[in-house]
């Protein structure tokens, strides 16, 4: 027996986008369509075609937005998250990837893709900082031939990403200081996404990261580079010598975090670069060859 509708999907969607836009939500008239294609298993773009919801639908589409009017990520609530051309299994304990890495994890693609078009057969990268295995799994499946290991801190976000990451990418639960340390002078490209968000910026940060994304990922004391320099001395132990390292850091970091790289002594062609709305977002720099950089006694150059 086919369920009685109640009421037509225009005007559930016009009440939703109504709630979440007072509850400060930008993106409300889109998030209020992936919710109720959530619950009605039906594509975003083939919502008008229904003619409206059954009273079941509808009970649990109004404790969705619930959920989303306080500002629970949109991620949390349907268990995925798109990142580039993948779709990764998230939830709470694991950092819900932005779109802002998406260009850090194309130009670790195009340094892997170079180096298998020179020959190389199985070229090795590392991404620090993991998380839901993102940008290693970006790395994997875009570069065909590369070996990846993504290393993450938390046992909650490195079960994510061991889930997502299927057989195409070691997972090592464990501190980026040390967990790689047998693969020292192998690695050709070091990706990594480190917390960088010093605590006195608590109230800059949206509702959905401060409140739910885990504080492992989001915040670094001090400066907001701590954990940019442990990226910045375990890359240089890793790499080989000419291999690329690739940094996120926070918008307002466009100076400070190339410089914690130039400062390093062991990188050469220190570049910062934007990501997709054109603000400063990750660092790039070229391991110097060992025996130039800390024998020169002198700190690497930013280019323009």
């Amino acid at each position: 027996m086919t369920p009685a509708v109640t009421e037509p999907v225009w005007a559930v969607l016009a009440e939703a986008t109504r709630r979440l836009e007072a509850a400060g939500v930008l993106s409300a008239r889109h998030d209020a369509e992936v919710l109720l294609g959530f619950v009605t298993h039906t594509d975003r773009k083939t919502l008008d075609r229904q003619l409206g919801l059954a009273a079941g639908e509808l009970a649990a589409y109004r404790e969705l937005v619930s959920r989303r009017e306080l500002r629970e990520p949109l991620q949390y609530i349907t268990g995925r998250a798109a990142f580039r051309y993948l779709e990764l299994d998230v939830g709470p304990g694991v950092f819900v990837p932005r779109p802002e890495t998406e260009v850090m994890a194309g130009a670790a693609v195009d340094e892997l893709k170079r180096l298998l078009t020179e020959g190389v057969r199985h070229p090795v990268a590392v991404d620090l900082c993991t998380g839901s295995a993102a940008v290693a799994l970006a790395m994997a499946s875009e570069a065909p031939g590369s070996r990846v290991t993504g290393v993450e801190l938390s046992a909650e976000a490195a079960s994510y990403a061991r889930r997502n990451a299927a057989d195409l990418v070691e997972i090592r639960q464990g501190d980026i200081a040390d967990a790689v340390d047998d693969l020292a002078g192998q690695v050709h490209v070091v990706s990594a996404n480190p917390p960088y968000i010093p605590f006195t910026a608590w109230e800059t940060v949206a509702p959905e990261a401060r409140g739910y994304d885990p504080e492992l990922a989001l915040w670094s004391d001090g400066d907001g580079l701590d954990a940019i320099r442990v990226v910045s001395d375990v890359a240089a132990r890793l790499l080989v010598d000419g291999g690329l390292v690739l940094c996120e850091h926070a918008d307002v970091q466009g100076e400070s975090a190339p410089g914690v790289f130039a400062a390093a002594g062991d990188w050469a062609t220190v570049r910062d670069n934007p990501d997709l709305a054109g603000r400063p977002r990750f660092v790039t720099a070229r391991r110097a060859p060992r025996e130039l950089s800390h024998s020169s006694g002198t700190a690497g150059t930013i280019a323009p």
